[in-house]
């Protein structure tokens, strides 16, 4: 059965409980040293709308929608109390990984950023061995984002896997590709298992990439799915293993990752929700951040205080403002 949509609220009901705040970032994460979101506040809670800049209205309607689910539903009767998460190394120089782990604790699983634009294989195996060193016993997996193709891809994995890898995601931006590389890596014995994120996440149809047999396991990003419960049914119908992540959020969307972790038959994969411990600063007084490898299930509330304190500055803040008018209108239409 699909997922029940959520009633989306008129606009003027979003505008009255919206807040954009802009927090710094410890270190630079897709290009970026401050984040940008916009906070909602509705009757069941705070939702979170923070598509990245470069998203049309189409592709960012989906954000919104989840962060109506969140702050207007609500999300399903949860499983589990405590969640798994791993650690996330951007593409930083390899000196830099000790400062950045040591951010996060104790972790039993670290992803790390590849494939970074102007930077080479070489940047990315030092990375690489630098967590290996760190964390001798973590299961790694790294992340491309699409930045291979897929010869560069079979190359660097292949070279990569000599540490072990828990699985590499998204390495060439084609659901094609990914096909093809997966199919190159086990006809010659490399055992990496492919992910698909933004194959997922960004196609129109989510399910495409499990029937093209292109990957092993499937990366969930609730804000970019529509919500929780849509993010629950298309791994049900994936019929794959899935990784629940998030999209550089505040500790309002990281709740809404957890109650996706929390809600999902099985969860054999640490989640990518740790990443409030790349946030200098955050809106609650009470982050989300894992304690021990793990983050215990709880509500998070935007902090009247820090709302102010990070508030966007007004010609940021209309810009959002007017995003959420145009994307209000799309889903709406």
């Amino acid at each position: 059965m699909p997922a029940r949509e959520a009633h989306i609220p008129a606009l003027e009901e979003l505008l009255a409980g919206a807040h954009v705040v802009s927090l710094p970032m410890r270190v630079k994460f897709r290009g970026i040293m401050e984040r940008e979101s916009l906070l909602l506040q509705g009757p069941a809670g705070w939702g979170e709308f923070c598509p990245f800049p470069e998203y049309g209205d189409a592709e960012a309607s989906r954000w919104l929608a989840a962060a109506v689910e969140a702050g207007w539903q609500g999300f399903p009767e949860p499983l589990r109390s405590r969640i798994p998460v791993n650690a996330t190394v951007p593409a930083v120089p390899a000196a830099q990984v000790p400062e950045v782990l040591a951010r996060f604790g104790r972790v039993d699983a670290v992803k790390i950023k590849v494939a970074e634009r102007g930077q080479t294989l070489d940047d990315d195996a030092a990375r690489v061995a630098a967590v290996r060193s760190a964390l001798p016993e973590a299961a790694l997996r790294v992340d491309a984002n699409g930045g291979w193709d897929v010869p560069a891809a079979v190359t660097a994995l292949t070279r990569l896997s000599a540490v072990g890898l828990e699985y590499a995601e998204q390495p060439v931006p084609t659901i094609d590709g990914l096909a093809e590389v997966r199919a190159r890596l086990r006809d010659a014995g490399t055992p990496v298992p492919v992910a698909a994120d933004e194959s997922v996440r960004k196609e129109d149809d989510p399910l495409k990439v499990a029937r093209a047999g292109a990957a092993d396991l499937i990366v969930v990003k609730v804000a970019p799915l529509g919500g929780v419960r849509r993010a629950l049914d298309i791994v049900a119908q994936a019929g794959l293993p899935a990784v629940v992540s998030s999209a550089l959020d505040t500790s309002v969307g990281i709740r809404a990752g957890l109650a996706l972790a929390a809600s999902l038959p099985d969860l054999p994969y640490a989640c990518g929700l740790g990443t409030v411990s790349l946030f200098a600063s955050d809106i609650t007084p009470d982050p989300l951040t894992a304690d021990d490898g793990a983050i215990t299930l709880r509500d998070a509330a935007a902090d009247p205080g820090l709302l102010e304190r990070y508030q966007a500055t007004p010609e940021r803040r209309d810009w959002w403002l007017e995003r959420l008018r145009r994307v209000h209108a799309h889903l709406t239409r």
